[in-house]
């Protein structure tokens, strides 16, 4: 019998967002068909975890060499020795460049890299250093794999990297999900109150996601509003203190980390982000997939995402006033509401299924390591294997 195949994770962080989320949805869709294991470059920061199946073999261990730090050859040296042994290393963000960096210099498995974006310190522009070392480093990688259009200009274009090793490889959700109604209480704490809309966004609490500026735009759309912001993060109890300076904490709810969006994001009334750097969020997929109409900053691939009909809902990052007006339109006329929610809902079934998403990776994942069947779920139910054997 096969053995499972060993993928070593290296996450700048695997608290949940759009990556953490495909990445866990992956681990499910390939079952025992591998073994995982699963590093964070921020200690402590697993929320991801949570959603993992619970048959998924899946360690975290928490002896693993540090991720970041000052470029070091001794350091390098450490994470390569790491690698070894399993048979695909996936890396994810500029968080866990070092490990790409580490086979670069002294040589290591199988490696796929994924890009899905820009940490705030890079939402206006990329810099410079990081882009020298990305010329310098993903070389080592056999793919580098990005969600979005614009990401793949950019690898392309200021990373310099060959069409060949550029593999763009779209989001996907489980779309027919989505159509059940959700249940009252599927969001902790919050109850929908007879005629008042919500606006609802699914977010990491972090600083490139502008929370701060969906808080301050709620509170000037209209009182008759409430929020929910879904999602963990470090920037949760500035967000909280936001809430309050705006006048609105009593109609914000923030229930932290929600394993199934579509158990609960059918509660909203109106989709929102208010980020200052996306590429394709899977949040916004989910959001159209349950027909809701969405108020957001027109960047990353947003604008190509959406339903035409939802275009005029689109503001300029960091336009409170824009993303205001927006959502009080939405707000104020049923009629179009559900026109454009419609027009989301056919627009994500017919670009976002999850299968398509979870065979490409398969195929690619497959290719890299030349055993194209092996993430072929439900050959190996029988073998039993600790997944930490492969980092000890």
């Amino acid at each position: 019998m096969t053995a499972p195949v060993r993928i070593l994770h290296v996450h700048s962080s695997f608290s949940l967002g759009g990556k953490e989320a495909r990445a866990v949805r992956l681990m499910n869709a390939f079952g025992d068909a591998a073994d995982h294991v699963v590093l964070s470059g921020v200690a402590g920061a697993l929320g991801a975890r949570d959603a993992i199946d619970p048959p998924i073999r899946v360690a975290f261990p928490a002896d693993h060499p540090r991720l970041t730090g000052r470029p070091s050859l001794a350091r390098y040296r450490e994470l390569a020795r790491f690698m070894r042994g399993f048979d695909l290393v996936l890396t994810y963000n500029w968080g866990a460049m070092d490990m790409v960096a580490a086979k670069r210099l002294f040589g290591g498995p199988p490696l796929v890299h994924h890009e899905d974006g820009f940490n705030e310190d890079e939402a206006g522009g990329q810099k410079r250093a990081r882009i020298a070392f990305r010329r310098l480093m993903l070389p080592a990688a056999n793919a580098v794999v990005v969600p979005s259009h614009m990401l793949e200009r950019v690898a392309r274009g200021s990373w310099r990297q060959p069409a060949g090793r550029v593999v763009r490889i779209g989001n996907g959700i489980p779309v027919e999900r989505y159509a059940t109604p959700p249940r009252p209480d599927a969001i902790p704490g919050f109850r929908r109150r007879e005629g008042r809309v919500t606006v609802g966004t699914i977010a990491g609490l972090r600083r490139v996601k502008n929370l701060g500026l969906l808080i301050r735009a709620v509170a000037l759309a209209d009182e008759g509003i409430d929020l929910v912001i879904v999602g963990e993060g470090t920037e949760r109890d500035s967000l909280m203190r936001e809430s309050i300076e705006a006048g609105i904490a009593r109609r914000v709810t923030m229930p932290g980390f929600l394993a199934d969006p579509h158990d609960y994001v059918g509660l909203f009334d109106i989709f929102a982000l208010s980020s200052d750097s996306e590429q394709q969020p899977i949040s916004l997929m989910e959001a159209m997939a349950a027909g809701l109409p969405v108020a957001a900053t027109a960047v990353g691939d947003i604008p190509e995402m959406i339903a035409p009909e939802n275009a005029p809902f689109l503001v300029p990052p960091g336009d409170v006033a824009g993303l205001a007006g927006a959502i009080r339109r939405l707000a104020g006329d049923r009629l179009l509401h559900e026109r454009i929610g419609a027009a989301n809902r056919a627009k994500a079934a017919s670009e976002y299924s999850e299968s398509r998403m979870i065979d490409a990776y398969r195929g690619l994942y497959g290719r890299i390591i030349d055993r194209p069947e092996a993430f072929v779920v439900g050959a190996r139910a029988n073998f039993s294997r600790n997944p930490r054997r492969a980092c000890l």
